[in-house]
């Protein structure tokens, strides 16, 4: 062999094969499994719409189908109907003592959307609320991930792109359908609704008060979405340390529950 010949073969040997990127199947796996080289993978390339726009997607859709599993359970409706109910007679009576309205206004009233929710309780609530998931959905998860870019972008200067921000933001969808087929199965054993896993659900605290509010936070698959999550905005926007990224994201989640939380005391709608 001459030196031409060994020479080409040290070059062959000493040049590491180019990385290939991941199919998505692989990535959703990763998230559960490996978050930390997953998203260190996906974050070699361009970041891709499908990897924001399936988990989404899918998660809302399992949001949709839980719900309407869950109530065609005629004693989980009839208590969540009598807690709609409860809560929209409260607020009325706020106003009743606040002199906004007489009490027969508000017994007119209260009947009237009594009447509402019998009348779209079948196929057409179905419908109107199958969309109303979509759409709402779509929307916080939209306005989340801008929250999230520009607080990465100006206050801990990342470098990445708005749909890098989507990506890691959907990507952390997979765990949180996890959450809703565990939230649903836990409703039809106890024959009632519950919205997420956490402590105040196990012990069906209300969330308006200030204990449900804590024990609310108390969810150990909400924690782990959020640590992910985390993690994906780290990588996505080359970050040589998580911290900072765990700092941001958690600080948002506790801050802006605990925002919420207030103002949902003078507009009560914002329960949810």
């Amino acid at each position: 062999m001459d030196d031409n010949d060994s020479n080409e073969v040290v070059e062959q040997t000493s040049t590491p094969e180019e990385e290939e990127e991941l199919s998505h199947s692989d990535k959703m796996i990763g998230i559960l499994s490996e978050p930390s080289k997953t998203f260190e993978s996906i974050s070699k390339f361009p970041p891709k719409t499908i990897d924001w726009l399936l988990p989404i997607f899918l998660l809302l859709l399992f949001v949709a189908v839980s719900r309407i599993i869950v109530l065609n359970n005629d004693e989980i409706k009839f208590d969540a109907k009598q807690k709609q109910i409860a809560k929209i007679e409260e607020t009325m009576q706020k106003a009743v003592t606040a002199g906004k309205m007489t009490q027969q206004q508000a017994d007119q009233q209260l009947e009237k959307i009594q009447e509402q929710m019998d009348k779209f309780g079948g196929g057409i609530g179905t419908v109107i609320q199958t969309v109303g998931i979509f759409i709402v959905g779509f929307i916080i998860f939209f306005i989340m991930t801008g929250i999230y870019y520009l607080f990465i972008k100006f206050l801990l200067k990342g470098e990445g792109t708005f749909t890098s921000a989507l990506v890691a933001n959907g990507l952390t969808a997979y765990i949180g359908i996890i959450a809703v087929i565990i939230a649903a199965i836990l409703s039809l054993v106890f024959s009632r609704m519950f919205n997420d896993v956490s402590v105040a659900a196990f012990m069906n605290t209300d969330k308006t008060t200030f204990l449900g509010f804590i024990l609310g936070k108390l969810d150990i698959i909400t924690i782990w979405v959020y640590i992910v999550l985390s993690i994906g905005f780290a990588k996505m926007f080359k970050s040589v340390t998580t911290g900072k990224y765990y700092g941001l994201v958690f600080g948002i989640w506790i801050i802006g529950s605990f925002l919420l939380f207030l103002l949902s005391k003078s507009f009560p709608f914002l329960n949810f």
